[in-house]
């Protein structure tokens, strides 16, 4: 079973329902729910979720949905070598460098699923959309 990091635009997606994006991190998060994915995601990300999803819903019921999310995956931990890591990287979006940093940590993240492919380049690890990922498993 892959070990992914789900990052911010793919949680987003799902809750918002951008199409034709919603669909791949809703199957994403279907396979998690199943445990045939470990599916995994960072404070910073839960953080910008909860942000975003404010400024259309009250606190009350992002929390329940936060909840729900993280009934399904898990949250990897982000500690100061990440954030060293990440400031010393050639990395040249910091909050992208951080998720990625705290999945190299990790030590079991094999990708991360982002739609934002450009700004991981520098990433050691697998960097794919939810739909090249799905297209590309056969998790049945």
């Amino acid at each position: 079973m892959d070990n992914v990091l789900i990052d911010t635009d793919v949680l987003l997606d799902f809750f918002f329902d951008r199409e034709p994006f919603a669909e791949y991190s809703a199957e994403i998060l279907n396979l998690c729910e199943k445990n045939k994915l470990n599916g995994s995601t960072t404070p910073v990300i839960i953080s910008n979720v909860y942000y975003l999803l404010r400024k259309t819903a009250k606190h009350d019921i992002i929390v329940e949905r936060i909840k729900q999310l993280l009934s399904i995956i898990d949250i990897i931990k982000m500690d100061k070598n990440a954030v060293f890591s990440a400031l010393n990287s050639e990395f040249k979006d910091f909050e992208d460098a951080l998720q990625n940093y705290s999945a190299i940590e990790n030590g079991e993240i094999e990708v991360i699923l982002t739609r934002n492919l450009k700004d991981f380049k520098k990433s050691e690890l697998a960097i794919l959309t939810p739909e090249t990922y799905l297209k590309g498993k056969t998790l049945d």
